[in-house]
C-alpha cells in the first residue's frame, strides 16, 4: 500500500501521520506540504502591496526551502511511526486540496490521508476547509483525521446534543 500524508506541522497532520502508521506499518508513504509563491499571494489577496521592489525569486526559493523542511519533518515523524516516507514539497497550482490530490495521482496513492482542525460554521466558510475539498474532489480513497482535541470536542458535543442534525439541538431548531 502507498499512502500520501499531507503535512503542515499541525497537530492535526501529527495525528494524521501517527493514525495512518498505526493502520498500516511498513507501508510506503510521500508525505506532501504544499507551498505558494508569494506573487500568488499577493495577487489573492488584492492588497495593493507595493511589491515592485521585493526580489520574488528569492522569497519563492525560501517558501520552497521552509516547505522541504516541513516536508522532512513530517516524513521523519512517519519513519519514527513505522512508515517508510519521503518529503516532497509541491507548489500549489490551483488550490491546496487539489494540489494535495494532484500529488497523491502523480505518486500513485492507494489512499490519502489528511487532517483536520475541526473549523465549523462561519471559520469553515471564510477560512476553506483542505480537508472538505480533498474529500469532496477525490477520485482516490480518502482518511480525515482529526486532531485529539478536535475529536474529542466532537465528541463532548455528540454527546450533549449539540451535534449538527442531533434531533432538539441549535441546528435542527425551526
Amino acid at each position: 500500500m502507498k499512502v500520501l500524508l499531507a503535512y503542515d506541522g499541525s497537530a492535526d497532520a501529527d495525528a494524521a501521520i501517527e493514525t495512518a502508521a498505526r493502520l498500516s506499518t511498513g507501508a510506503s508513504a510521500v508525505v506532501v506540504t504544499v507551498w505558494e509563491g508569494f506573487s500568488e499571494v499577493v495577487a489573492r489577496s488584492g492588497t495593493g502591496l507595493a511589491v515592485a521592489a521585493l526580489d520574488f525569486d528569492e522569497i519563492n526559493r525560501v517558501a520552497e526551502q521552509r516547505a522541504q523542511e516541513c516536508a522532512e519533518e513530517g516524513a521523519g515523524r512517519a519513519r519514527a511511526a513505522g512508515l517508510r516516507a519521503q518529503p516532497r514539497a509541491v507548489h500549489r497550482e490551483f488550490s491546496v486540496w487539489g494540489t494535495i490530490l494532484d500529488a497523491a495521482a502523480d505518486a500513485n496513492a492507494d489512499v490519502v490521508v489528511v487532517g483536520s482542525r475541526g473549523l465549523t460554521g462561519v471559520k469553515s466558510l471564510l477560512l476553506g476547509s483542505v480537508s472538505r475539498g480533498v474529500l469532496t474532489h477525490a477520485d482516490h480513497p480518502v482518511m480525515v483525521v482529526p486532531a485529539a482535541e478536535a475529536a474529542r470536542a466532537r465528541q463532548r458535543d455528540r454527546r450533549h446534543g449539540r451535534a449538527i442534525g442531533v434531533h432538539g439541538s441549535a441546528a435542527t431548531r425551526g
